[in-house]
This record gives structure tokens, sequence and C-alpha cells, in this order.
């Protein structure tokens, strides 16, 4: 940012720190290199929504003062993205430091906010290689860019007289002292070595001061300035990097390691896989595991006091390239040119004629998950023009959702809670929607009162008055009821051997009747399985990583996902009607597999629902997003609160009750023996139907989640490619080459949280 600010303002957003009254600004300037350093300052108590409100406010504050027309909005940390979106730039950046996620008390969002940032970002860098191979699959414009170094600074260290008094050897580090360090290597190392001094340099984080190990030659000099740490580099034989091999350091490239060869210091580091890969053939780095730590300390002291510097001039040649300024100007171009980029994408696109009876590359029907994602990867990835048609009047199928008379969002079928464990699904959903984190909750009323479900400890403490504490006392209390089923096969069989008869007949046995209107004992396995039994006190419904909702709402992520100069779609429009009008190479069917056929083996069954959608005129109806009604006497299943999963304020509440129903339009697949023979009759046919890709719930006749289904269409669209890539790829927008000192950078806003 010293070398940005060379060119063009840089104002440099620091993590939010309290205030204590009104939100405010605390402004001052580096008087070292002009960058402007801002620091939001929040009330106390904020979370959540409330927070990024006050911190978006506070940013559109600077950046209207900053005067920044278009400036560029870099960022460091997913965190801050909130506080970001939709503002007007030149181009945003994603600079991918760590994986922040690995890191100790990393907040849940954080996974769900990289990947919006991501989707969102014009460029991406990373901090190293490893970091680099893990996340190249995620963005198009990402480039690695590993630990620079200020060669100058710190090669000041040499001319340097280090303190020599004890006639010790002194070994040290410096840096952040936290998870990432191996606290039982440090204290071996002391205690093998008691002659040697060891300083471990630098402030303490995210680990209790009480943890480090203590030793009389082992000290802790605190946090030291910048330009003081040529002075320790001075001091030490050797420096250390006695990094423990963990989430946290998977993919750490640590810029240290040019900083101490640069100060003359050989380095004894653990197994960090780029360090290994690029300074693992130096004769001044030691690479090894805690059990030889100390004879590599040994070997690097030799080095350090022996006569030749022929170790310290190849560690130079190294380095020689790795400069800032180096860095510097290959990630202007690279910003430049995804500016250029970004004005050429933004401007309009001419309108292309169509004939009066076109043929189409490809026609999907259904605009739901799986044609949804089948007409944008074939449109976007594969360069096809696609016509998507849909019976209903509208896009994202059984997902719609739209605001309703009191301008309540209300998903029309059922409350649509995403969820998903797959990077590779959550990535590509984050392309056209920004997110809400929101981890679902519900509560089940039984006996008169409400306790969470799937069930937990918590649940059975309230239903039968326990105080079970623990993971095993829970456990231990669920195997007294459990009854032993010699073969698990159905629904009954997998709660009644995990929980007892008690617990399925008052959470499952009614509810699952009155949902597929048939005893849990005729139901398959899998639709009990599908909600398990826990120990623990976690009340959330899902576990998944991965658990938000499209902060805008289903339909106008699915309206950004079709919003493609190949694509047509035609909603009103049923298939049937107009298959003999039309020409196409490929087919995408993600209605019913039977329907396709015209059920010449028979229907397969579905089970359906009717909703009843109701407004009230209070704030809140419910304690939580779903409650579910398990007993028979109650007609429907369940009942839901949109507010709690869109995170609408609004004085009025919407609510959905769900009836079970034999007829309407299929929700459900059966899960019985006879349903997959039926099946595979029509499977064989799909098979002999080459031209015809079967892809979603209703095509495949199973019980899939919506990410599921978008995993599913992936995949599909990947063989597609592979196996027969008929049209040559269009792209969407073309590249403009020019030359980075052509473009003008209005200023730099770099956001760390």
């Amino acid at each position: 940012m010293t070398l940005f600010a060379q060119e063009m303002p840089v104002i440099y957003v620091e993590e939010p720190g309290e205030a204590p009254g009104e939100s405010a600004l605390s402004r001052r300037t580096c008087p070292d290199s002009g960058v402007r350093i801002v620091t939001p300052l929040l009330p106390a108590g904020l979370d959540g929504a409330a927070r990024y409100a006050a911190l978006r406010a506070l940013v559109d504050d600077i950046l209207v003062q900053s005067e920044l027309k278009r400036p560029v909005l870099w960022h460091y940390s997913p965190m801050f993205r909130p506080a970001t979106r939709g503002r007007k730039c030149a181009a945003v950046v994603y600079d991918c430091m760590d994986e922040l996620a690995n890191f100790r008390f990393a907040p849940p969002e954080l996974r769900i906010y990289e990947h919006e940032l991501i989707a969102a970002a014009d460029v991406m860098f990373t901090g190293g290689h490893s970091l680099f191979e893990a996340k190249r699959k995620f963005h198009a414009a990402i480039h690695a860019f590993p630990s620079a170094v200020d060669h100058a600074h710190f090669q000041v260290a040499r001319s340097l007289d280090g303190d020599r008094s004890t006639g010790k050897p002194r070994l040290g580090f410096y840096g952040v002292i936290d998870e990432r360090l191996d606290l039982a290597l440090l204290d071996t190392l002391a205690r093998d070595r008691p002659d040697w001094d060891i300083e471990i340099v630098g402030p303490i984080a995210k680990v209790s001061p009480d943890d480090l190990p203590r030793r009389p030659n082992l000290s802790y000099p605190g946090r030291q300035a910048y330009e003081d740490l040529p002075k320790w580099l001075a001091r030490w034989d050797v420096a250390l990097m006695p990094f423990a091999l963990n989430e946290s350091t998977r993919f750490i490239s640590p810029t240290k390691t040019p900083e101490y060869l640069s100060g003359g210091c050989p380095v004894v580091s653990t197994a960090i896989t780029d360090v290994v890969r690029t300074y693992g053939d130096l004769e001044g780095v030691r690479i090894a595991s805690a059990e030889t730590f100390a004879d590599a300390c040994d070997a690097a002291l030799a080095l350090k006091r022996g006569p030749s510097h022929a170790w310290r001039d190849a560690a130079d040649a190294l380095i020689a390239a790795s400069s800032w300024r180096e860095t510097q100007r290959a990630m202007r171009a690279l910003i430049s040119r995804a500016a250029l980029d970004k004005l050429e994408a933004a401007r309009p696109r001419p309108t292309r004629s169509r004939s009066a009876s076109p043929r189409w590359d490809a026609v999907v029907v259904g605009a739901g998950f799986a044609g949804a994602v089948m007409a944008e990867r074939m449109a976007s990835d594969g360069g096809k023009r696609v016509l998507v048609l849909d019976r209903r009047p509208h896009v994202a199928g059984n997902a719609h959702d739209r605001y309703d008379a009191a301008g309540i969002l209300v998903h029309d079928y059922g409350p649509h809670i995403f969820h998903t464990n797959s990077d590779d699904v959550f990535a590509y959903l984050s392309r056209f929607t920004e997110w809400r984190p929101y981890e679902h909750r519900v509560l089940a009323e039984v006996n008169g009162m409400l306790v969470p479900i799937p069930i937990n400890r918590t649940t059975l403490n309230r239903l039968y008055g326990l105080d079970l504490k623990t993971n095993e006392e829970a456990a231990a209390f669920l195997a007294t009821r459990a009854e032993p089923v010699a073969r698990v096969q159905t629904s009954e069989d997998v709660v009644v051997s995990a929980v007892g008869r008690e617990l399925y007949e008052l959470f499952f046995r009614g509810y699952t009747r009155k949902q597929w209107g048939l005893d849990p004992s005729e139901l398959d396995r899998s639709v009990t399985a599908r909600v398990p039994t826990r120990t623990s006190d976690d009340d959330r419904y899902f576990t998944d990583t991965f658990q938000a909702m499209p902060a805008e709402g289903y339909t106008r992520m699915f309206e950004r996902m079709l919003d493609h100069p190949g694509i047509e779609v035609r909603t009103g429009t049923d298939f049937k009607d107009v298959q003999h009008s039309l020409l196409w190479d490929h087919l995408v069917y993600t209605g019913p597999i039977d329907e396709y056929f015209g059920r010449r083996h028979g229907r397969l069954p579905y089970r359906s629902l009717v909703f009843r959608h109701e407004t009230l005129d209070q704030e809140r109806a419910l304690p939580t997003g779903t409650v579910n009604h398990p007993d028979e006497a109650t007609p429907y299943t369940r009942v839901s609160e949109f507010k709690y999963l869109t995170g609408q304020s609004h004085p009025q509440t919407s609510v959905v009750f769900e009836y079970p129903s034999a007829d309407g339009d299929p929700y459900y697949p059966i899960p019985r023996p006879e349903n997959r023979a039926l099946l595979d009759r029509y499977l064989a046919l799909a098979a002999e139907t080459p031209d015809v890709s079967f892809v979603g719930r209703l095509a495949s006749y199973r019980y899939y989640n919506m990410d599921q289904v978008v995993g599913q269409a992936l995949a599909t669209w990947r063989r597609l490619k592979d196996v027969a890539p008929a049209v040559s790829r269009r792209p969407e927008r073309t590249r403009v080459a020019a030359a980075a000192s052509g473009t003008s950078l209005s200023g730099v806003a770099a956001a760390s949280s």
C-alpha cells in the first residue's frame, strides 16, 4: 500500500473498534507512506445485521468524503464484504493472504462471505502457491504472489552490532504468537538446549499467556515496531519458524522467511509447504520435524559461525527478484486490466435478431435449480443458444419467492433453507447472489411443550426432567431406550434402533404418516435417516459448512443466473404444447421422468403439499423459524415464519402451514422397493435416449436437497462438455488489451477486518 500511495490516494480501513456513543471514524495519515488510515468505531453491543448496517454507513462516509469516484475496493478479509456490497468501483480485489476460515475462533459466516467476495472480485491474489492451488478453481483471474521482502530494510541487520554480552547462542522468532506456533516444540527446544537463549517476539493472540511454555532461557519481549525488527535480527544467530502443522498453517507462506534471510540469519522451519517449495533447497534454510528441530538448529549455528558466506549469497540471489516494487507493478497491471474488462462488460450489448423458427443448441424444460444451472452453464461455459421453458408463470421452480400484499418476502412453495458442504456448489451459486448467513432451528410440539428437533441433549432433558451434561451421558441414556433391530430396513427400524419406541412415536410416527400417507414401517430407511439424533446440545437443524439464504431472495438469484444473451426464457409454456414446433440439438428435461415417456410403464407415485399462507398483524408469531407438529390429530405437519429466514424487518409477519396431500404438484418421490423397480424401467428408456439429459429431483426420482440438484447439474454439464463440445465457445464479452499505464485508477480503498 505504501507503493500504491506513491501513485494514487490510498485509504486503509482497519478492523472496527468500539465507540463510547454514536458510530464515528478515527482518521490518521501514516507519516512515512502517506497512506490514510481510517478506523470505524461502532457502538458496543452491535452484532449481526445492525453491526453491518452501521459499518456500511461508515464506509459510505469514507468513500464520499475521500472524493474517490471509482476506487479499487481491495479486500484482505471476506468479513468486510457486507459493508462494500453494491459500491460503484473500478474493480474489486480479493487479496487472500491466508485460509482465514481455518484459524481459531473464525466466525462461521466467514466461508459464506468469502465465496460471495470471490464471486464479486474482478481479480484475486493469493499470498502463496499452496493457497493458489486451493483457490484457483473458484476464480478465472487468480494470481499467486508469494511473500516479497523489503531487502534493504532488513539487510541493515548485517551491519548492526547485536548484543553478544552473554556469549550464548541466541535464537529468535518474531510474529504473532497464536495457534500457528508449536508451543510444545518450543518448550522441548528450550529444555534440551538450556545454554541457548530463545526470544519469541510479538503480540499474543487467541492463546492464553498461561499456556505459553516457561523456561529460564525462553523469553517473550512482546510486540515490537517494524522499524526495530532488524535490531532483533542482529541479536540472533539463528531465526526460528517453529510452526505447528495444522489447518491454520496449511496454506501459509510466511513473509518472515525472506526477511530473516535478508537480515543474514539462517532459518530453521518446520515443514510448511510453501517454505519447503520456495526455500527448501537453500543451505541457509533447514527444514526439520519436532524431533529433529534442535539438531537442525545446531547445524544452522555452525553455518552462521562458519567462514563461508556462500549460503547467504545463494539466499540473496533467490530473493533478489522478490521485491515489493515488482509485486506492486504486477498487481497494478492486473487490476488495470480487470478495470478495463469491467468497463467493457458494462457496455450495452446489441440485441440479436431471431428467425421465426430458430434451431436451438439446447432446450431446457424447467426453470428450477436443475434447469437454470444447466442453461447457465451451457450458455456461459459452452457458448450455446439455449431456450428455457417452464409451465409455471415464473422461474425458480419450487424455490420461487415473492413479496406478498403486505410487503413480506415469502416462499410460495414452503420454506427453502439453503445448506451445503460443497465448496463447488456454494462458489457457483455465489456468482449470482449475495448471502445472508442463517442457521435454521426447528422446535417440535410434543406433550404440550416445544423441544428441539433433531432430538438432542436439551430435548431429552426437557422431556424427561433430566440433567444430562455431557455427550456421553446423553448417549448412555439413549442406549437404555434403544431397541435392537436385527436388520435395519425401514424408517421405523432406523429410529427405534437408535432412540427407542417412545421417542419414535412422539416425534416420527405421526409426522411420517401425515407426510407420506404411509406408516414408517412401509418406507425405506432413508426417509427418517435424514433427521439425525444428537447427544450434544447443538440445536441447529443442519450442520453443513455453508448455511445461508440468498440476500435478495431465490427468484432474484435465478433471474441473474438466466440473464445471459444466449438464453431465452419462456414461462407459462408447457413443453408438450410447443415441442413439435421447436428444433434443438440437445434436450435437458427436469420434469417427471415417467411423464416424458408418456407413463408407458405406469405412473411413478409422489406426495404433494398444500400451503396455507397467512399474514398476521404482529411482529413475530413463532419462537423460531419452524415448528413441527408430529401429532396425527393436527392436520398440518409444520408451520414456518419467513422473517426468520429472510431477516426482513417488518411490523407484520407471514407464516405458512403445510398440509401433505396425495394430489397436486409432485414434490416428494416415495421411496419404496416397488417404486424403485418401476424407476429402473424408465432409467433403461433414458439410457436409450442419449440426446436427452434427465436432471433434477423429478427426472431422477430422488429425494434431493437443493445443493444436491445443483451438484448433479454441474456434473451433468461437465460430462456433456467433455463428451461432445459441439459448439465453439462464444465469449460473453471481448477482452480489451491495454497497457497498465494507459488506465487511470482513481485510488485504492483497502479493507481489513
